[in-house]
C-alpha cells in the first residue's frame, strides 16, 4: 500500500519548518524563561506544539475562513508577534508578561514560540505543495528536535555562558526581526487586493 511517503519531500519540509521554528535561535528565550519560571515541561510543550501544528494542517484554513480571516491577515498578525519577540531579544526589554508564572510550557513555548503564526502560515502554504503524510512526518521530526533542545537547554546554557547567550540572543533577534519584516512584506500586499 502506497501511503505517498516521499523522503525527499520530508527532508525539504523538515528543513523549511526547522528554519521557521528556529528552535536553536530560541535557546536564549528558553533559558530566559527557565530562569524566570524555574521549570519548563519539555514533554508537555513538545506534545502540545505537535498537536497544534497537525491540527492546523487539517483545519487551519477552514477555521480562518469560518472566522473571516484570510491567510494573509494571519501572516501579518504573526509578523507583529515575531517583531515584538525580536525587539525583546535585541533591546533586552520585556514586553511579554506571563499570566501564570509557575510554568512555561504551553504559553509561550508551545504557542507562539514553536507553533506560532509563522509556523502556521508555513504549514498552510506547504499543504498546497506537498502530501499531508509527508508534512506530518516532518512536523514529528521537528518536534523531536525541539524536545531535545528543550531538554538540554541547561547544558547548552552552561556551554555558551552568559556572554555567549547574550551575543546569540542579539544575533537571532536581528534574524527574527528580518523574518518578521519579510513575512509582513510578503503578505501585506494581499490585504489590499
Amino acid at each position: 500500500m502506497d501511503l505517498g511517503i516521499n523522503w525527499k519531500d520530508i527532508f525539504t519540509i523538515s528543513m523549511i519548518l526547522f528554519a521557521v521554528i528556529d528552535i536553536v535561535g530560541s535557546i536564549p528565550i528558553i533559558v530566559d524563561l527557565r530562569s524566570k519560571m524555574g521549570h519548563i515541561q519539555s514533554e508537555k510543550a513538545s506534545i502540545v506544539a505537535a498537536v497544534i501544528m497537525i491540527a492546523f494542517l487539517f483545519v487551519g484554513e477552514e477555521i480562518l475562513k469560518l472566522i473571516g480571516i484570510d491567510a494573509n491577515s494571519f501572516a501579518v498578525a504573526g509578523s507583529f508577534v515575531l517583531f515584538f519577540l525580536a525587539l525583546e531579544m535585541i533591546l533586552g526589554i520585556r514586553l511579554y508578561k506571563e499570566d501564570n508564572p509557575s510554568t512555561a510550557s504551553i504559553v509561550p513555548i508551545a504557542f507562539p514560540l514553536i507553533a506560532g503564526a509563522g509556523t502556521m502560515t508555513t504549514i498552510l502554504s506547504l499543504r498546497a505543495a506537498y502530501d499531508k503524510i509527508n508534512i506530518i512526518i516532518a512536523i514529528v521530526i521537528n518536534v523531536v528536535v525541539v524536545y531535545g533542545v528543550l531538554k538540554s537547554s541547561g547544558k547548552i546554557e552552561r556551554l555558551l555562558g552568559v556572554n555567549g547567550l547574550g551575543v546569540i540572543r542579539k544575533i537571532f533577534g536581528v534574524i527574527l526581526l528580518a523574518i518578521a519584516v519579510k513575512l509582513f512584506a510578503a503578505n501585506v500586499k494581499g490585504l489590499f487586493i
